[in-house]
């Protein structure tokens, strides 16, 4: 491909087990730490999960659990509190990574002539199954089953990019894609392949899941495709089946000429995609097919003009589970050898051995992992791996799967594979951005303009970047990228500072409470002064020198959502 096919990655994303952001998510992934929470009889009480349950002996205390999962900032995404406490949860992270990646690339607040589509997957709605319909908390006793229509609204997952596109007002085309497990890797082939016949400018792409809502584990049954003990592992020996856990994830993208014309910040780019499906050429209708498997490797390497040989890692699909897995590296083996015959030198790896395997959102956690590793030139090891699966000749294949960090070697380029049941296959290949040229010095004197939906949200905004700037962070980027790339919301702050130093201690200072005022010093051009005056007062600041650079994201405010099942709703009167 040239500039003009190839897709930049300019914003990430996501919330999993155990990381609440892309930059928690990689220290979790460079450290090895599995983030699948196993748990003791007394946290399963506190659950609320029924003593027969707990003591079966079928049942696996181990999940993917994601902290906040009952909370949402209702007001912020403009939500009454008995709305947004019938809203599927996944929609509800959805919007919340939705609104990151856009601020991570600067763009939250787009031209109104910009086309932003939306491309994105989910799971079954869990939520409405298990804690909604029937419930009297919900749906008063005697009420017609019609009612439900009108009650749950826009509840299940067609309605996924359309909630994104309703809330942040985006214009471009919004599209459900619904492949169970690789749909949100499908997702970013379609948002990819929008953007290049110049049906948007800018596209979000991933998924959301919420596989469990009360996220405490599994009933395990022999011959079936969960793990026996709660562990995930990867191409590995003892593999007995896989974990699963809830999470989100988001990535926002661009045609490469057009950000490289608008300087703005690329984590990776997009070389080539490929989408198939297995056909009948397998065991069975949820059975993996290594013809099609291997077919959408092959596709995706043609797209990019690629060598196999120059792939130095691919994040697999590896869910864990035996037949699977073998039958992955078999297929991945056959696509790479109609390129080379190296053995042992690309590195093969899986998030889900951390993380769990995040359903319709697992592929775009696989793509950010990619794309991370591609950016900082480590390739993360696999949990769990102990010794190459028994039907597998491991070392008679390209690759090789290892359990601590490797450095890359020879040119940054991956492959991330995500299949879906029922034979929906993609694969994604990413390398590195080109060499962003060097930022110039920046004005003297800054104004930082900050907003937040709330007073305490101000005050942790400004802490945030307070960090941000401290640890190194541009005050001219900083101030350029608050302006133009940031939604106006009604609680305000301005920021005027000359330097680094004055810029970090007038941000502790909003942050700690005082007095907005001193954030703009009398010795401050009054030209500044004036202006930092009018943002307060509700009115627009002109853009500044600088460019586009990730910023830390809003601290939204959640607060509890929920609505128990039926059964807990009976017990409380009825009650939420």
């Amino acid at each position: 491909m040239t500039d003009d096919d190839r897709i930049a990655i300019i914003g990430l994303a996501c919330r999993v087990p155990g990381a609440d952001g892309p930059t928690e998510f990689w220290a979790n992934l460079t450290a090895g730490v599995d983030s699948v929470r196993r748990f003791s009889v007394p946290d399963l009480t506190v659950a609320g999960l029924p003593p027969e349950t707990a003591s079966d002996p079928g049942f696996v205390p181990a999940f993917g659990q994601l902290a906040g999962l009952t909370d949402f900032d209702a007001a912020l995404f403009g939500y009454p509190a008995a709305d947004a406490a019938r809203l599927d949860p996944q929609h509800r992270l959805f919007l919340e990574v939705a609104w990151w990646a856009l601020e991570d690339a600067g763009y939250a607040r787009p031209d109104p002539e910009t086309q932003v589509g939306v491309f994105a997957g989910c799971a079954a709605n869990r939520y409405l199954r298990h804690h909604l319909l029937g419930n009297p908390a919900v749906q008063p006793a005697g009420g017609l089953m019609e009612d439900w229509d009108d009650a749950l609204a826009g509840s299940t997952s067609d309605y996924l990019p359309s909630r994104v596109a309703y809330a942040l007002d985006l214009t471009g085309p919004a599209v459900a894609v619904q492949t169970a497990c690789s749909s949100s890797l499908v997702s970013v082939c379609q948002a990819a392949q929008s953007l290049l016949d110049y049906r948007c400018d800018l596209a979000l792409a991933g998924g959301a899941a919420v596989v469990s809502t009360r996220q405490v584990g599994y009933r395990h049954r022999p011959g079936g495709t969960l793990a026996a003990d709660g562990v995930c592992r990867p191409y590995d020996a003892d593999a007995s089946g896989q974990v699963f856990g809830n999470g989100a994830g988001a990535v926002l993208l661009k045609r490469l000429a057009d950000a490289i014309e608008d300087d703005d910040h690329i984590y990776g780019v997009l070389a080539g995609w490929a989408v198939n499906n297995d056909g009948a050429d397998r065991a069975g209708f949820t059975a993996p097919g290594v013809a099609g498997q291997a077919a959408v490797v092959a596709e995706a390497l043609a797209a990019a003009g690629w060598q196999a040989g120059d792939v130095g890692f691919v994040e697999g699909h590896g869910s864990g589970t035996a037949v699977g897995d073998a039958l992955e590296i078999q297929a991945l083996t056959r696509a790479f050898r109609m390129h080379t015959d190296r053995s042992g030198y690309c590195v093969l790896g899986s998030v889900k051995s951390g993380v769990g395997n995040l359903d319709a959102a697992a592929g775009v956690v696989g793509l950010i992992k990619a794309v991370l590793a591609v950016r900082h030139g480590v390739i993360p090891g696999t949990v769990h791996f102990r010794r190459a699966h028994r039907d597998v000749d491991l070392a008679a294949t390209p690759f090789l799967v290892t359990t601590g960090e490797q450095k890359w070697a020879g040119p940054r380029r991956a492959g991330v594979s995500s299949f879906g049941l029922g034979g929906t296959n993609a694969h994604v290949l990413v390398e590195e951005a080109p060499v962003r040229p060097a930022a110039g010095a920046g004005p003297r004197w800054v104004l930082l303009p900050l907003s937040a939906g709330d007073p305490r949200a101000l005050r942790q905004l400004a802490g945030r970047l307070a960090e941000h700037v401290d640890a190194g962070g541009s005050p001219a980027d900083a101030a350029y990228t608050l302006t133009v790339g940031r939604r106006r919301l009604p609680y305000r702050a301005a920021v005027v500072a000359r330097g680094r130093s004055e810029a970090v201690a007038a941000l502790r200072s909003l942050a700690d409470g005082r007095d907005p005022d001193l954030a703009v010093p009398a010795d401050a051009p009054a030209e500044l002064r004036d202006r930092a005056a009018e943002w307060r007062r509700g009115g627009e600041v002109p853009a500044p020198d600088g460019r586009r650079v990730p910023l830390p994201g809003y601290p939204f405010q959640r607060d509890r959502h929920w609505i128990e099942p039926p059964e807990v709703a009976r017990q409380s009167g009825g009650r939420p």
